[in-house]
């Protein structure tokens, strides 16, 4: 079998330092639809120097590499094409900084059997050089199609988050038909499934699709913005499920559930209605 659990189980990561200034913030905000309005003082707390704030989905960005590094690991040898994000979760241990610098470490926590395919979960966390404590950790649950059927553990049931009442809050986020190519520069995320026609279409989708984690940071946003009074700094945690595809140019529709503590987030396309991500949950910081 591809992956050798004895192996993998408990794999270290390629880790390393990892570096951001406010320019790298700013490119990150861009990429997850800040700016509009451009005069909005709202929106250029995300897209100006002059009072730069920090969404706390940016702890995506140093991890990638470290994330991506799995395929690497002891124990695995797969093919890259059968691999999708099926959930991120991100703890902010402190708000981040518009400047910093990070050492990470990386390791496989999990592998769960799910019957057509392994679900790897990985945990990165990432410690601020300059005070020698965790600012954020990360943990991605990679499914890798056609690894299953192990004997494993598979790991608790999946149930719906959403409360039965209606949200508190609908928000709509407008992705641009050029947002995948914004978010890839952004991210360095290269994957030409976000922007190669051709390789899309081999992958199975009319055209390229619009990056998991850009979803995912423009739904933080979304949440920040109309549910905690436009304070990045107030999320503690967000955790998703990647439910679906998103193609730019289509419009997010977010409905937040205010359960006290947390947020429940849900989000569907508006021009297909198809559900992209389910089961958030933000907790805000105490």
């Amino acid at each position: 079998m591809p992956i050798d659990l004895e192996k993998a189980i408990g794999a270290e990561l390629a880790g390393g330092a990892a570096v951001w200034d406010e320019d790298d913030i700013i490119l990150y905000h861009l990429g997850v639809g800040a700016g509009v309005p451009p005069t909005d003082p709202g929106e250029l707390r995300y897209a100006y120097e002059g009072d730069l704030r920090v969404l706390p989905t940016y702890a995506t960005i140093p991890q990638f590499p470290v994330m991506m590094s799995m395929g690497h690991a002891p124990g695995f040898d797969i093919n890259p094409a059968m691999i999708l994000h099926g959930e991120h979760e991100i703890v902010v241990h402190e708000p981040i900084p518009t400047t910093g610098t990070v050492i990470q470490t990386g390791s496989v926590i999990e592998i769960l059997d799910k019957g057509k395919g392994a679900l790897v979960i990985v945990e990165i966390v990432s410690v601020l050089e300059k005070t020698g404590k965790p600012l954020f950790t990360n943990r991605a649950s990679i499914f890798i199609r056609g690894e299953g059927g192990f004997g494993g553990d598979s790991g608790p049931s999946t149930t719906d988050l959403r409360p039965s009442r209606d949200p508190d809050d609908v928000v709509e986020s407008v992705t641009l038909p050029q947002q995948a190519l914004l978010y890839r520069m952004a991210s360095r995320d290269k994957n030409p499934l976000h922007a190669d026609p051709g390789f899309a279409a081999f992958a199975g989708f009319d055209r390229p699709i619009l990056h998991g984690l850009c979803t995912y940071g423009m739904v933080c946003k979304a949440v920040v913005d109309h549910a905690l009074d436009g304070r990045p700094d107030a999320v503690a945690s967000f955790r998703a499920r990647f439910s679906g595809v998103v193609y730019p140019g289509e419009t997010l529709v977010s409905s937040v559930w205010d359960d006290g503590e947390v947020l429940v987030v849900s989000t569907s396309v508006k021009e297909r209605e198809v559900l992209v991500l389910s089961n958030g949950v933000v907790s805000r910081r105490s």
